[in-house]
């Protein structure tokens, strides 16, 4: 049987490196410098069911791809593979199909989505939110500040980002949980992806009929208000890119943030309140452990060239974002200090005509470190419970945060966050 591998596209040879196993999750870093000294800056690989892809790894490469959208379009109807591409692929939530979406258009279309997408969001009252993430981190430690331990993964870092979005949008606290797992089970890849993609469109179709129905002072209601005529599904599509990119990478962000403080001894004024270190981290980890490790993706539209690497027509980039971040061209350039303390040159949140838009970058930076800084405050002696080297990293090449993280705590009185 032929292989999508062998059957055209990208060319899988000797030497392509399977973009799976539990280096990605242990050691990511060793494995990039690996990539980048045996293959170069545009590695050959292959994802699970013998599908081919290029891993652009080289930050100037990079740069160049996300520079060229007409080169390079964000365009999955362009892919050379689709022939190729079983109906229940478990990434294909993750890699898309052809949809009119902010996150899978291309060209004007994507930009007519982002104009009716941004405003909303920009609309946000940053004091309010801060306001209400405060508020929802209080309710979230209540819940398990006089036991002593927890696991901030499951109980702050997954349930904070997902309530707080649900209060942008207008959504029910009720519904927040199944929605985060939702996004979760997709993400990951697995036999209950292609599920957990359509219980998602499905909620977030009947929040499109519900505001339609009864608007509100909410970012759905917002979208809804454009003056321009977009479609149902075109909304529901837009709330699932949305949604889904604000979500599970700003859990990470918190939870590895809050891992990088625990674990280095840099960070130990924060435990204290020392509320710049926080920043620090956060920044830090966008660089060196940023949530969004892989992105999916892009497309050539045209015969071109990327680093030493022939790229035919359709074939599919993957952004390695993370692998680009340490780039040593460019991180020799720059001291890790400079780096490390308000350097964002890293491609955390991606770059170019398809970056996640700068309204949302500041919504999850507010959610990010409001609930970090109500954790340290109300907790100040936290620390892990179990030895770093133990912690278990999400199953996925393509997001890189933790499935727990237990820490320990000596108990206080819950302070009745609001209801």
């Amino acid at each position: 049987m032929t292989s999508p591998a062998q059957a055209g596209g990208c060319p899988v040879q000797h030497g392509v490196v399977p973009l799976s196993g539990p280096r990605f999750h242990t050691d990511p870093h060793a494995l990039y410098h690996e990539m980048r000294r045996d293959h170069g800056a545009v590695v050959a690989v292959e994802l699970p069911g013998g599908v081919p892809a290029w891993l652009v790894i080289g930050y100037r490469e990079m740069h160049q791809v996300t520079n060229s959208p007409e080169l390079f379009p964000r365009d999955v109807s362009l892919w050379n593979q689709w022939g190729n591409i079983p109906e229940d692929w478990p990434l294909l939530p993750m890699v898309g199909q052809p949809m009119p979406s902010i996150y899978f258009t291309a060209g004007a279309e994507h930009r007519r989505h982002v104009a009716m997408v941004e405003p909303a969001l920009e609309a946000v009252d940053p004091f309010e939110l801060r306001r209400v993430t405060e508020n929802l981190a209080d309710r979230l430690i209540d819940a398990f500040c006089g036991r002593g331990t927890a696991d901030l993964v499951a109980e702050f870092s997954e349930p904070l980002p997902v309530l707080a979005l649900a209060w942008l949008m207008g959504i029910p606290d009720e519904e927040g949980p199944h929605l985060a797992w939702t996004m979760k089970t997709l993400a990951d890849g697995g036999a209950d992806a292609q599920a957990a993609h359509m219980q998602f469109g499905q909620a977030m179709g009947q929040l499109v009929a519900r505001k339609r129905a009864e608007p509100g002072d909410d970012v759905v209601s917002r979208m809804l208000a454009y003056p321009e005529p977009f479609t149902d599904e075109e909304y529901m599509l837009d709330l699932m890119a949305v949604v889904a990119a604000g979500q599970l990478p700003t859990s990470d962000w918190i939870g590895n943030s809050v891992r990088l403080m625990l674990t280095d001894d840099r960070f130990a004024a924060a435990l204290g309140g020392g509320r710049r270190s926080v920043g620090q981290a956060m920044n830090e980890v966008l660089w060196e452990d940023t949530p969004t490790q892989i992105l999916a993706g892009r497309w050539a539209a045209r015969d071109t060239r990327l680093g030493d690497k022939v790229i035919r027509a359709g074939d599919m980039l993957l952004l390695g974002l993370a692998a680009a971040n340490a780039d040593p061209h460019v991180r020799q350039q720059v001291s890790d200090a400079a780096v490390y303390t308000g350097n964002s040159a890293h491609f955390a949140f991606s770059h170019g005509e398809y970056r996640c838009p700068f309204p949302a970058q500041h919504i999850a930076e507010i959610i990010a470190r409001t609930g970090i800084e109500v954790l340290l405050d109300r907790l100040p002696d936290i620390d892990l419970a179990v030895p770093a080297q133990n912690l278990v990293r999400r199953p996925s090449p393509f997001l890189r945060g933790m499935t727990s993280l237990p820490v320990v705590f000596s108990p206080v009185r819950a302070v009745g966050g609001f209801q």
